[in-house]
């Protein structure tokens, strides 16, 4: 990438890849070899994945 700095960790990325089922994509042949609708996806889930959190972690003002 052009020096930018993802915002995803690269275990989480990982992880993701693995829950979608092109982790051996990944490692065989790189990240740009997974197709633009998996891409979507693993973004998909992360953002599942921090509302999740958020939520979680949310209290309340009394």
């Amino acid at each position: 990438m052009s020096g930018r700095r993802g915002i995803m960790s690269d275990a989480l990325k990982y992880e993701l890849a693995e829950e979608l089922g092109v982790l051996e994509t990944v490692q065989k042949n790189g990240w740009g070899e997974v197709s633009s609708r998996n891409c979507g996806n693993l973004v998909r889930l992360a953002i599942e994945r921090a509302e999740k959190a958020m939520a979680e972690s949310y209290t309340p003002e009394r």
